[in-house]
């Protein structure tokens, strides 16, 4: 779960909704500045070094909302080290207090020329041979900032679970890992060697984290649980949960044999997650059909019940949709359809093939994410309950989309595009697959994609490329009309038997199915009908996301 959430209402039987939890929001700037591009851009201080490992450990204290910890980051020394400086995200008010090279104390602060700018240090460290690994180790402290209304308003989060006892976690996409500890806030890199966490609680209170418990100690009434993931995370997905859990195992037979499966949720929800998790399996069997395995078999797969609606922290999903069906009850759209399943536990667990293994390399792309999670709700459908469902279910999310600004937001800069990135992500693939006319070949690229990206980070671009390649349809124009426009196309239909696209990119030829299954191949230029179409009322297929024109008048939009 995480994506530029904003808020979104709608009327559906008198609630509201708001839009699935899989990132902050990031308001629409209309300039930026230098602590955006920072943040968002690979410069000359974060070029020369690729992470290896993340090894955090943290003390939070309840009582006064503050906490102490301690990073260390191996990395290696890349070709063309331009810089001795090396760029190091920690946001304030946090403070770092002293900083280790290679395990030997290099500096305590406050001291330059180590000098900090806004949210980030500047730290000049020794040139070193390209190749050679390293580490930093940096000790910090400080009250970080507290999450207002996680997930979308991230930051740390202090509440207290039903029996008014401290209840803690971190939601912090789009805001940053940075928020809570040193790092290189950055998609792009991702430790090789994975990372480990490290969270000291006062007893009797439970510590969770990504990936496998490693080990617990315990001294003078607190104890210090240990996690640990084996492949590459992103920084924003690592996160601790810190309450009185209780956990429950079982096991999944996957396509890459025994999945690990845990559960860890407030004592007094046991009985309640023992039977609403049990969609758990039902979501990685049907994820697994449309995208291969499961990414994480070393790491195992962990639902925890967490203080914020969700998130899809890799290997330990986020969940607080309050053991319900559809969104907090309510269905998405508006059909039904979405009452079937549980939405959190459906979407973010969707977000371990596409935003987890397959990672966006800026944030601008995060339609990849999105997009692709939001349509995995379609594919869930589709396995478990029917084609009909789920296209009625993905047609039903299009009253959602807002059509507002470009999907693909601005590079280089931290800033997302538009949050039709979940329903307009998932209109379009359901599109391209109506294009590509052939549901086995759709589900074999997007298998493809997970294996042939297998724990990258990639821009929008190569995907759009991949999907182009192994369909064998040059789909470039459709990418730019969906993704870098905010026009839907439409099908004029003239009464003479003329046709073509307007509101459209120049060269769009999209070609378009109709209900009673001939083709039309549209282009910006007017054609005529084909003659077995000649004097009939021509009906697009509503599964391609379009609007149609007869005449002067918008009369249908699929």
């Amino acid at each position: 779960m995480n994506s530029n959430l904003f808020l979104l209402f709608f009327i559906a039987a008198g609630s509201f909704f708001l839009p699935d939890a899989c990132a902050q929001p990031l308001s629409k700037k209309q300039g930026f500045t230098r602590q955006d591009s920072l943040r968002g851009s690979i410069g000359p201080e974060r070029a020369w070094w690729d992470v290896l490992r993340y090894e955090v450990a943290v003390t939070p204290d309840f009582d006064t909302k503050s906490i102490k910890g301690k990073t260390t980051i191996e990395y290696k020394v890349l070709p063309d080290q331009r810089t001795d400086y090396m760029q190091i995200d920690l946001q304030q008010p946090l403070e770092l207090d002293s900083l280790f090279y290679d395990d030997k104390l290099y500096i305590s602060y406050p001291a330059r020329p180590h000098y900090r700018e806004g949210n980030v240090w500047h730290i000049p460290l020794p040139k070193a041979q390209t190749g050679s690994v390293h580490s930093i180790t940096m000790v910090y402290h400080g009250e970080p900032v507290a999450a207002r209304r996680p997930p979308w308003d991230g930051g740390w989060i202090w509440q207290k679970d039903e029996k008014g006892r401290p209840w803690m976690s971190v939601a912090c996409q789009g805001l940053g890992a940075s928020s809570w500890f040193p790092c290189k806030d950055h998609q792009s890199d991702e430790p090789d060697n994975g990372a480990s966490l490290s969270v000291t609680v006062p007893d009797p209170m439970v510590a969770v984290g990504n990936g496998q418990l490693r080990g617990k100690t315990s001294v003078n009434g607190t104890s210090t649980y240990t996690w640990e993931v084996q492949n590459p995370i992103n920084s924003y997905n690592i996160i601790p949960y810190i309450g009185y859990y209780v956990n429950f195992t079982e096991g999944f037979e996957g396509e890459k044999g025994r999945l690990n499966c845990s559960y860890w949720v407030l004592d007094y929800n046991l009985e309640k997650a023992r039977s609403q998790f049990k969609q758990a399996t039902m979501t990685l069997k049907a994820m697994e059909h449309w995208f291969g395995p499961f990414p994480w078999y070393e790491d195992d797969f962990k639902l925890v019940e967490a203080p914020h609606l969700g998130m899809e922290h890799q290997s330990a999903v986020a969940y607080g949709n309050r053991y319900l069906n559809g969104y907090l009850g309510a269905d998405l759209s508006g059909t039904g359809v979405g009452k079937k399943w549980d939405f959190i536990i459906v979407h973010e667990v969707g977000h371990e093939w596409f935003g987890n293994n397959i990672t966006t390399k800026d944030i601008a792309d995060m339609w990849i994410h999105e997009g692709f999670t939001s349509y995995s709700e379609t594919l869930f459908t589709e396995y478990h309950f029917g084609k009909a469902d789920a296209e009625k279910y993905v047609q039903g999310i299009r009253k959602n989309i807002s059509n507002d600004i470009p999907v693909i937001g601005p590079y280089g800069v931290n800033q997302e595009g538009s949050g039709d990135m979940y329903y307009k992500g998932a209109n379009l693939l359901h599109t391209i697959r109506q294009i590509i006319g052939d549901d086995e070949k759709f589900r074999q690229i997007l298998r493809g994609l997970n294996k042939d990206f297998y724990h990258q980070t990639v821009s929008s671009k190569q995907v759009e490329a991949y999907i182009s390649r192994q369909s064998g349809i040059d789909l470039s124009k459709v990418f730019d009309q969906y993704l870098r426009t905010s026009e839907i196309p439409v099908l004029e239909l003239q009464a003479g038997g003329a046709y073509r696209w307007t509101n459209c990119v120049e060269g769009f030829n999209m070609p378009v199915r109709t209900v009673d299954g001939k083709w039309l191949k549209p282009t910006t230029e007017f054609r005529k009908l084909p003659d077995g179409l000649m004097g009939k009322d021509i009906e697009p297929d509503p599964n391609f996301y379009i609007e149609v024109r007869k005449g002067s008048k918008t009369v249908l939009k699929s």
